[in-house]
């Protein structure tokens, strides 16, 4: 293990410790151990079908890009994938080496641009499912309200989002490997995302996916005794769950909980029922991906050497 993942490791032990002391982490527990098993049953079966879609929106993408991955596969290997990334710092551990075993038949370029195009996928329609989410609240007052500082978060995450799309537009007039680069993404872009015969598919399974996880972290606020609104969901979660991308920690741990106490608050919840949401999408999470570790048994067995014969003495 590298001092790199140590310290992740740290700083999620640190910030759960700091979040169990200074929140009253007993209550939280006791709303945790009080869970509802009927509600969690139901949030696993949305994390389960986002997996499933997730792999439909990986292969869709790589057979854009001149891959051809049976569904079995992909879904196995979007499996496989999580159980990694959940394991290991950074959280994308697992899709580089998704990007790997898919590269012989498109080489390692087109399988890499692949995977790293169906996770940028997903993170902008979570953005999108945030700006309308914001919309809304700004367009219908009267129910959930945003305190300015919140607004200003979405705001400048929303900003940055715009910038970074629009960088990679312009940076296709640099010279040199860069440009060249930005080009190629670009053409990449159009061709998995955009293209006539990609672009619907790719919207609803987009739209299918961020709805089963945002559900699933609602289903999980609902079995700890939080319920909340659509509009609450699609708002207050995304802004949740986007602390899991930032790499300090080991898959969000730590990170997504402190940001769940701080925002339950707004929808006239506690800190620790936040905490208790969110430890219990955590250990839903961490359950949906176990298929990972049976996948990972197969291949291990398939790969095991054949015992050497043994010969008889003569």
């Amino acid at each position: 293990m590298n001092v790199t993942r140590s310290l992740q490791i740290l700083v999620a032990l640190a910030v759960m410790a700091l979040l169990w002391f200074g929140l009253d982490g007993q209550q939280a527990l006791h709303l945790l151990v009080r869970a509802d098993p009927l509600w969690l049953a139901v949030a696993a079966l949305a994390l389960t079908a986002q997996t499933v879609l997730s792999a439909m929106r990986w292969r869709l993408t790589a057979r854009q890009l001149g891959q051809t991955i049976p569904l079995t596969r992909a879904i196995g290997e979007y499996y496989l994938a999580q159980v990694v990334n959940q394991s290991l710092p950074g959280g994308v551990v697992g899709d580089a080496g998704r990007a790997v075993r898919a590269r012989h038949q498109a080489g390692l370029r087109r399988a890499g641009a692949a995977v790293a195009i169906e996770r940028l996928a997903g993170q902008v329609a979570l953005f999108l499912v945030l700006a309308a989410g914001a919309l809304t609240v700004t367009l219908m007052p009267g129910g959930l309200t945003l305190p300015s500082w919140v607004m200003g978060l979405i705001g400048a995450l929303l900003s940055v989002a715009l910038i970074a799309m629009l960088a990679i537009g312009g940076a296709g007039q640099l010279p040199g490997r860069a440009g060249t680069a930005a080009r190629d993404l670009r053409g990449a872009l159009r061709v998995t995302l955009l293209a006539p015969g990609a672009l619907p598919r790719q919207v609803a399974l987009n739209l299918a996916i961020t709805g089963a996880n945002l559900a699933a972290f609602a289903f999980c606020a609902a079995a700890t005794g939080t319920m909340m609104s659509p509009v609450e969901t699609a708002v207050l979660v995304p802004l949740i769950l986007l602390t899991m991308i930032l790499p300090l920690t080991v898959s969000g741990w730590g990170l997504r909980e402190g940001a769940a106490a701080g925002l339950f608050p707004l929808i006239g919840a506690s800190a620790q029922a936040g905490l208790a949401a969110s430890l219990a999408f955590g250990l839903m999470f961490l359950a949906s991906t176990l298929p990972g570790l049976l996948v990972l048994l197969a291949q291990r067995r398939v790969n095991r050497p054949a015992p050497a014969a043994i010969q008889a003495d003569p």
